[in-house]
């Protein structure tokens, strides 16, 4: 996300409106929320539930988060809809208020993931040899 957002610069991605203070803690809490979910996703295919919920959380906080640390008149969508000056009056200054969302939809997602998982399976005899 650091790459087409241009956080991290490449030749490939530009941004016009420099980064805020808050894009790469906010992006750093946010990967770790989603990679944490992801995560818990990798065990055996038959232990997987299916948790629409969560998926979709993951998928909600992720484009939240994308938008939020974007530049806000490189975002074709947010132009589309509001213009260059709509983008820098309007998209701008909720900018954290997306994060904000995301990070809560990303943890709500993270915590309904985990609901049901008590403990990891093990082998006692493994874990004293």
């Amino acid at each position: 996300m650091a790459i087409p957002t241009d956080l991290v610069d490449t030749p490939i991605f530009g941004r016009e409106v420099p980064p805020t203070w808050w894009a790469w803690p906010s992006l750093v809490l946010s990967s770790v929320l989603a990679g944490l979910l992801v995560g818990s996703y990798v065990v055996a295919p038959a232990r997987i539930g299916d948790d629409r919920r969560a998926r979709r959380g993951g998928w909600i906080g992720s484009a939240l988060t994308y938008f939020a640390v974007g530049c806000p008149v490189c975002n074709k969508l947010v132009l589309l809809a509001l213009g260059s000056a709509g983008a820098m009056t309007w998209f701008e200054p909720i900018q954290p208020l997306l994060q904000v969302a995301a990070v809560a939809v990303l943890a709500w997602a993270l915590r309904r993931r985990l609901l049901g998982e008590i403990s990891c399976p093990t082998d006692l005899k493994e874990v004293h040899a």
